[in-house]
Formats: structure tokens, C-alpha cells, sequence
């Protein structure tokens, strides 16, 4: 099914610019809760929490990461209670797996029919995602044109994030 994008870098990537990290976060939880309860989605205490977890910073957290913060906020301590939870916010739209940090990273635009392009930072590892939706038209094009179907698309680009970049240059 071909999804309708947002018009080309309409969102800038927040996490390399200073921001209210809270007000983010918040607006963010509010729309996926939101868009969970329009889609008849079930965010249970710790599919909830693990979403609050991975909101908590922009960078990936790996699976095992999730799973002790679960367990540091009272959760069981057993693998499979943070890959389920993960598993299910993936599928809804809520979170999005980072291929190249094997790690997952909250959607900061749940509900929106987007081509999630991630921007990491070999330094630090933290994550901006933005909307390209010019390089998502191009393949959806391409893939049309072989009689292909995307049912998923996400882009990820290694670099150097400005801060670290900034640190680099400093004295």
C-alpha cells in the first residue's frame, strides 16, 4: 500500500538542536497514546514504558538496555518482556529499529505516514530522525517500476553529529 509522505524535510531533525527535551518527549507520548487509542491499540503499562524509555534520550537503545530500565522501574527481568514490547511498538508505528546499532529509537511522528531517515552519530550515537520525502518518492518510483511493493522503508546515515563535531574542533 503506498503511503503519502510529508513534503521534504518539513521536520527538522530535533535531536541536534537545542530544544525542551520534556516538551518533546510529551508531545510525542501524547500523539502515539493518541494514535494507539484511534487504531485500537492496547499500550499496556510496559509497552508504555518502554516507549517513555526510548523517549527518553535521541539515541537507539538496544533491546538489553530497554529490558534493565524495565526492570529498574519494576518490570520482570526477563528478555522476553522488552523484545515483545518493542516488537509491538515497531509494528504500531510507535518506534522504529535502527539496522546498523542492531537498537530501537521512539517515532517522533506516530501517526504520520512517513520515510523515517535517520541521521547517527558514530561518536555518540545519537539519532535525529527527518522526513526526505523526496528520496522516498524516488524509490517508491523505482520499486513500482520493477512491480515491487515497500511494505517498510527507513534510511540511515552514519556521520558525525554537530556537537561532536564541535568538540572536535575545539582547543
Amino acid at each position: 500500500m503506498p503511503q503519502t509522505v510529508t513534503p521534504a524535510i518539513a521536520f527538522p531533525a530535533t535531536a541536534f538542536k537545542a530544544h525542551d527535551h520534556r516538551v518533546c518527549c510529551g508531545d510525542v507520548m501524547r500523539r502515539a497514546e493518541r494514535m494507539a487509542a484511534e487504531a485500537g491499540l492496547r499500550l499496556t503499562p510496559v509497552r508504555r514504558r518502554a516507549l517513555e524509555i526510548l523517549l527518553e534520550e535521541h539515541r537507539a537503545l538496544g533491546a538489553y538496555e530497554v529490558l534493565d530500565r524495565l526492570a529498574r522501574s519494576g518490570f520482570a527481568r526477563q528478555p522476553p518482556v522488552a523484545y515483545r514490547a518493542l516488537e509491538f511498538l515497531v509494528k504500531a508505528g510507535l518506534a522504529h529499529r535502527i539496522r546498523r546499532l542492531n537498537a530501537f529509537t521512539a517515532c517522533m511522528r506516530p501517526g504520520e505516514a512517513h520515510v523515517p531517515a535517520f541521521f547517527i552519530c558514530t561518536r555518540c550515537e545519537s539519532v535525529a530522525e527527518a522526513v526526505l520525502a523526496g528520496v522516498g518518492a524516488a524509490m517508491g518510483e523505482a520499486a513500482r517500476e520493477m512491480g515491487f511493493e515497500i511494505e517498510r522503508m527507513n534510511l540511515e546515515a552514519a556521520g558525525i553529529c554537530p556537537a561532536c563535531h564541535g568538540e572536535e574542533a575545539a582547543p
